[in-house]
């Protein structure tokens, strides 16, 4: 059973908070609902119920069902290291984590499952349908995700995530120069209120903070080094875009994109924004105490191929497409060595 007080005035309907919370799917929330496997002052709740500030929430998880079984998928995976309680690859942009609706056979769990890859049973109490995994990454983000082979492994690493004591560090390329850097943004994140699909800066979300600072300056766009406090959903891409700098390439968060440069300059900018396929945003670095073994693990994903051509295009270098590790050559890195 899980219990918790409702710390805002008063909540959106109970299955979307209760999804936002426990970071439970929809439908997950929607049937412990129905179940009234969620109750206050031993009560069951309604699906559209709203709860005011201080309401104490009981939440019953029932048995545990038989572990699932995931059809197979097959693509190229890049591991950067692997050992037999856990792995870390570089995750290739397109590519949705963990079952859904809309995904249920051709994911990154799906492609382990395939190549045969032995996964965690995943966290407790957490979200059914993601073995292995311990961190997620945006379908359209590429870069370093940890994954892992042993419960043991799951739960320290989880762990490790919740307290801080794992660096996940991102380049991106943002519309706009920071006028300050580096620069902490702390705003809580929640569902937008108008488009569940999308996340939002607003009084009552989840604490969220992201720490920023330029790596390189260019005409129209900066490229940041971007280190997570916290690991909200689109966290990155959300406060970034709070800050007027959003991701180039980024169609949910764009907020006008190529639009907002000035006139004289929009050409460019235009032409920048469709040499990028997807947003601009790359996991490039993790440090973390290895769970098991306790020695230092420091691991690196060069800048994507498919984004070096926009890369190219805004520092206005075309030997960049013939730079074998554009990131370590603008000094990305260096504050690791």
């Amino acid at each position: 059973m899980t219990t918790f007080c409702v710390a805002v005035d008063r909540t959106d309907r109970l299955d979307r908070f209760l999804a936002d919370q426990l970071a439970l799917s929809r439908t997950t929330a929607a049937r412990l609902i129905a179940d009234k496997l969620v109750t206050a002052n031993g009560k069951p709740l309604r699906a559209s119920a709203q709860l005011e500030r201080g309401t104490v929430v009981e939440v019953t998880f029932p048995p545990e069902a038989p572990p699932r079984t995931y059809a197979p998928a097959h693509a190229e995976l890049r591991f950067v290291y692997e050992d037999e309680h856990l792995a870390v690859l570089d995750k290739p942009a397109g590519l949705v984590v963990h079952p859904g609706p809309g995904h249920w056979d051709d994911t990154l769990v799906n492609v382990l499952v395939g190549r045969g890859t032995p996964l965690s049973a995943g966290g407790a109490g957490g979200p059914p349908g993601r073995p292995g995994i311990v961190h997620r990454l945006d379908r359209d983000t590429s870069g370093l995700l940890i994954v892992a082979k042993s419960d043991l492994a799951h739960r320290r690493l989880a762990n490790a995530i919740e307290h801080r004591k794992v660096e996940r560090i991102y380049a991106c390329l943002v519309w706009g120069h920071l006028a300050n850097s580096p620069v902490d943004i702390e705003a809580p994140i929640a569902r937008n209120q108008k488009d569940r699909t999308r996340m939002a800066v607003q009084a009552g979300g989840r604490h969220a903070v992201t720490h920023a600072a330029a790596v390189a300056r260019f005409d129209l766009t900066e490229l940041l080094r971007v280190r997570l406090g916290t690991g909200r959903t689109h966290q990155i891409r959300v406060h970034l875009a709070h800050v007027g700098h959003p991701v180039v390439g980024d169609k949910e968060y764009a907020f006008g994109g190529s639009q907002r440069v000035t006139p004289s300059l929009r050409r460019g900018a235009e032409r920048l924004e469709t040499l990028a396929p997807r947003q601009m945003l790359h996991a490039a670095a993790l440090r973390f105490t290895h769970p098991v073994t306790g020695a230092a693990v420091q691991l690196r994903a060069e800048w994507p191929d498919d984004l070096r051509a926009a890369l190219a295009d805004a520092s206005r270098n075309p030997n960049f497409l013939a730079e074998a590790n554009p990131l370590q050559y603008l000094g990305f890195f260096a504050s690791d060595e």
